[in-house]
């Protein structure tokens, strides 16, 4: 097993639970890593002069950490926190929230028994993630797996109806004035359509039903054609 370098390491901006350092002579955003030794998607996995363990994130391989690269400034991701993750997959972006939220939860909404499976091998070892394997346009149909309201709700589904979808889910389980991210693919909603047409009309549908947008991010080069819109729901 190949010995982690160690590098210095500290924290990225005022974000809770988010390093930074450099590797390779490359800047670099770290979470520490709460399943100490294991990578989970082939990231790289460091320690600082203390010995503890931190893991790479990968902003080709996650979109949060894309729009953190990008200068993203809405974060609003606490160690308590409760989370509803619509699109899961199998498991990249939601183990480094994972390390971030350590003493809170994550519900994980995956529709693929494929990829649910990959991220129970993947995380099985991490006691604040909770899988469920669901159609996230279909809320009502995990209702009772959610017992409670969550705190944000993040939302990587690409689909032609993305803002509906995450609109649905929050009016079922957000808190009244909670947070939400949301990745929007272009290209999944209308391949003829300029996609700076199709962003603007997907702020207007989260507005219309009560969204206050805080940011809206291009995460290009690392994610073509997308945005991450950030933002509070105020109408439930």
């Amino acid at each position: 097993m190949q010995k982690s370098p160690i590098i210095p390491v500290k924290q990225f901006k005022n974000h809770e639970n988010v390093y930074q350092g450099r590797l390779n002579d490359v800047d670099v955003i770290f979470t520490k890593n709460i399943d100490i030794g294991q990578s989970v998607y082939g990231e790289r996995l460091v320690k600082d002069e203390k010995g503890q363990e931190f893991r790479e994130w990968n902003p080709h391989r996650s979109k949060m950490c894309a729009y953190l690269k990008k200068g993203g400034k809405e974060f609003q991701f606490t160690k308590d926190m409760v989370i509803l993750y619509l699109g899961a997959s199998s498991g990249t972006t939601v183990s480094h929230l994972s390390d971030i939220i350590i003493g809170g939860r994550i519900y994980c909404i995956e529709f693929s028994a494929r990829s649910i499976r990959e991220l129970v091998q993947r995380l099985g070892n991490r006691n604040n993630i909770i899988p469920i394997l669901a159609d996230a346009t279909q809320p009502g149909q995990y209702r009772s797996l959610i017992p409670e309201l969550v705190d944000l709700v993040y939302q990587d589904v690409a689909q032609p109806e993305q803002a509906k979808l995450l609109i649905d889910n929050m009016r079922m389980f957000l808190k009244p004035g909670g947070w939400f991210y949301i990745a929007i693919k272009a290209r999944s909603i209308d391949v003829s359509q300029d996609p700076g047409i199709i962003f603007k009309r997907q702020e207007k549908v989260l507005e219309r039903a009560g969204c206050q947008i805080a940011e809206t991010k291009d995460i290009t080069p690392f994610s073509d054609d997308h945005v991450m819109i950030v933002g509070v729901h105020e109408n439930n």
